[in-house]
């Protein structure tokens, strides 16, 4: 059964696979923000520290799993700790969940994008913008149509397979996108008041790292990676027997945290460069403010933002969704079409609840940011940890830091993730 399973054509279609799962819209619309909140450049060693300590241990724990079965979420676990099935269904679960709520997200970026293209933000002032925002997101039409769209894009890409779909769009993709965020860089630092919102995300204040200051860095390093659902070991598992565990790890960390930086640089320079604004997160910061301020540099840079935010929507998205694909298709031996098929008419019907009700909206977001992935990650370095013989893993990490790497799974990070989840429900 392992022979005639998908793989990624090579170690570049994994990391950039991969890479674009981590990437999302947190790194765009979260991160920036809780760099300049929490301290700037302190808060940036934090991130990189607890990366390093916490993060990458869990991706490598999920990508033993993936590798060493060759088998989806459900499957590797009951392979490894079949008393923890009920796991491997609990990540399926959550990442269908997240697809159905996060398309809803992704039809905004679609539709800002489509915006963008049309010319709709030119001569843009602050009130309008929250008035596009406040009539797109309270319009069913308009919300469900570019929900649509995008999960059907989505759904797309992931029936076109493993590598001729997933590997071909990321590798194209991914490139593309810091090719975009690069040029939107340089266009914010040449704005006035750039230096300001270049202090505003490097200057480092060690005094504002409190205790919420590294539980962030913590939770916001943990999340970037989409720890916890099943996405590394889904893509793991179609890794080519020779492909390396540890260097992709770090690559993927890399990029992610690279592409953050990114945006901060892009984001911030020009949200000083207006007078009167105050640097924000969520939402509101992509999809109110920055509509005004880049409308104000020309036609195509909203253009280039916006398809920017598109693509690291798309290769989040589409990496829970092959978590669930690839359940229907190893476990019920279901054809990729028809199992993408499913997928697609389950999570358009939770997604339009999603959609039309935001407290559905809110309580998936809380339950599956807040429970289910870290209650998985958890799970995954028990199991790595101190279930699957030792030898399999490290022969499966394939890596001389092993040693480091497997005290650190199985001793470091069940007690940070244990941490993420208290702070994350008091």
């Amino acid at each position: 059964m392992h022979q005639q399973r998908e793989h990624f054509g090579s170690r570049f279609a994994v990391i950039m696979a991969l890479a674009g799962s981590a990437v999302g819209l947190g790194n765009i619309w979260r991160f920036p923000y809780m760099v300049g909140r929490h301290g700037g450049g302190a808060f940036i060693i934090v991130y990189i520290v607890c990366s390093l300590l916490v993060s990458l241990p869990v991706f490598f724990a999920e990508g033993i799993l993936g590798k060493s079965t060759r088998l989806n979420t459900l499957g590797a676990i009951k392979k490894v700790a079949p008393k923890w099935r009920w796991a491997g269904y609990m990540g399926i679960l959550a990442a269908f969940v997240i697809t159905s709520y996060y398309s809803v997200v992704g039809g905004w970026s679609l539709d800002y994008f489509i915006r963008s293209v049309s010319g709709g933000f030119k001569g843009l002032s602050m009130e309008a913008s929250a008035g596009i925002f406040s009539r797109m997101t309270s319009s069913a039409w308009e919300t469900l149509v570019s929900f649509f769209g995008f999960l059907l894009l989505s759904a797309m890409v992931v029936a076109a397979g493993v590598e001729k779909g997933i590997g071909r769009f990321s590798k194209l993709m991914m490139p593309l996108l810091f090719f975009m965020i690069v040029l939107i860089v340089v266009k914010s630092l040449s704005l006035p008041g750039a230096k300001q919102g270049m202090d505003y995300l490097l200057k480092p204040d060690f005094s504002k790292l409190d205790g919420p200051a590294i539980a962030a860095a913590l939770g916001q390093s943990f999340f970037s990676l989409s720890l916890g659902v099943g996405c590394v070991l889904t893509y793991s598992s179609y890794m080519k027997s020779d492909g390396k565990i540890f260097q992709t790890g770090l690559w993927t960390a890399l990029f992610d945290t690279i592409f953050a930086l990114m945006a901060g640089f892009a984001i911030m320079p020009a949200v000083f460069s207006v007078e009167g604004l105050e640097p924000s997160a969520g939402p509101s910061l992509v999809y109110e403010t920055l509509p005004v301020i880049f409308s104000q540099m020309g036609v195509l840079v909203p253009v280039i933002f916006f398809l920017a935010v598109l693509i690291a929507a798309f290769t989040s998205s589409i990496s829970m969704y092959e978590v669930v694909v690839a359940w229907l298709v190893d476990e019920k031996k279901m054809p990729r079409p028809r199992a993408v098929l499913l997928v697609f008419v389950a999570a358009a019907a939770l997604g339009t609840v999603c959609a039309l009700v935001p407290a559905v909206f809110n309580a998936c977001d809380f339950s599956t940011s807040n429970i289910f992935m870290t209650l998985g990650a958890l799970i995954f370095v028990i199991i790595v940890g101190w279930c699957m013989p030792s030898h399999i893993a490290r022969d499966t990490f394939d890596g001389k830091a092993w040693p480091v790497v497997h005290f650190l799974i199985k001793w470091i990070a069940p007690v940070a993730i244990a941490a993420i989840a208290v702070t994350n429900l008091l």
